[in-house]
């Protein structure tokens, strides 16, 4: 399939019920150090796996358009719900031993490392948002278990990665992390990056269930990004690095963080979503990579 194929399967895409399961598509649970993880896994259990990470007040669910893709592509692809957002809300700091008050980024990676322990290694690891520095930070921990690595719209800057961020960056130092977690939970309530309403539905009934503890911890995580670009830089495996046109921070800081990680570089159509906005387009591009890392 071309890039030109892929990209108009994306832009025929009709509704999506983010509720039901695509064909070949089942709930697992995940066993990790801060609690049951739930999860969404498709493809024979011996293939190659590739792992997806979604980031703050996200879901598995963020990569139900992928999933079957990637499974009828050879792969074993696996999604789950980050400790204390949506069906993993029951999973945080305090369940560890010894147990901790706040979400931190150790957390996450062990969770991620356990995820990753729990089958066939190494992984083709794909990070979403916060996640990528979930992925980065697993990879300079253990290279090894990673086969390639993709970074779809996650944060091009350490430090305070908000102040990239359009518009919003230039006061996103001025809030506490309770607010900033609030202000973001009320733009994606009021669709401020205009998703369509089938998808708004879901993303909002996800808030039930989410901790909003746990989103205000990875906002302030996000206040002080590591800076992985060394280490990202050295891992032998292949990168890449994803953006949509208008995605939140803008395409020059992708761009220039993908430069110096030595990533190829992939903009599709849309905003922060790629996932959702172009999946055939994003599936194609992940598997590419996986068949180069072999």
């Amino acid at each position: 399939m071309t890039a030109e194929q892929a990209r108009t399967l994306d832009a025929g895409r009709g509704e999506v019920d983010w509720r039901r399961l695509p064909p070949g598509v089942t709930r697992h649970e995940f066993a990790a150090p801060s609690g049951a993880l739930a999860g969404l896994v498709a493809g024979a259990e011996n293939a190659p796996r590739i792992v997806l990470v979604p980031g703050a007040t996200g879901s598995k669910e963020d990569f139900v358009l992928l999933l079957p893709l990637l499974a009828d592509a050879g792969f074993r692809a696996e999604s789950y719900d980050l400790a204390g957002q949506y069906e993993s809300w029951r999973a945080g700091p305090e369940n560890l031993r010894p147990p901790r008050e706040r979400y931190d980024l150790p957390l996450f990676v062990d969770d991620l490392r356990a995820v990753i322990a729990a089958g066939r290694a190494p992984v083709h690891l794909v990070g979403y948002s916060f996640a990528g520095t979930v992925v980065q930070a697993t990879a300079a921990a253990a290279p090894r278990i990673v086969a390639s690595l993709t970074l779809v719209s996650a944060p091009p800057l350490s430090g305070q990665a908000f102040r990239g961020v359009k518009g919003f960056g230039r006061v996103s130092g001025l809030t506490s992390d309770r607010t900033g977690a609030a202000l973001m939970v009320w733009g994606v309530r009021t669709n401020l990056n205009r998703a369509p309403q089938h998808r708004v539905r879901f993303v909002r009934e996800r808030f039930a269930l989410t901790r909003q503890g746990s989103v205000a911890d990875v906002i302030g995580l996000m206040r002080a990004t590591p800076d992985f670009d060394g280490s990202t830089a050295a891992l032998a495996a292949p990168k890449l690095v994803v953006a949509g046109t208008h995605d939140l921070w803008p395409l020059a800081l992708h761009r220039d963080f993908a430069q110096r990680i030595g990533a190829e570089m992939l903009v599709t159509a849309g905003g922060h979503s790629p996932s959702e906005d172009a999946p055939v387009e994003l599936t194609r591009a992940i598997v590419s990579l996986a068949d180069r890392a072999g």
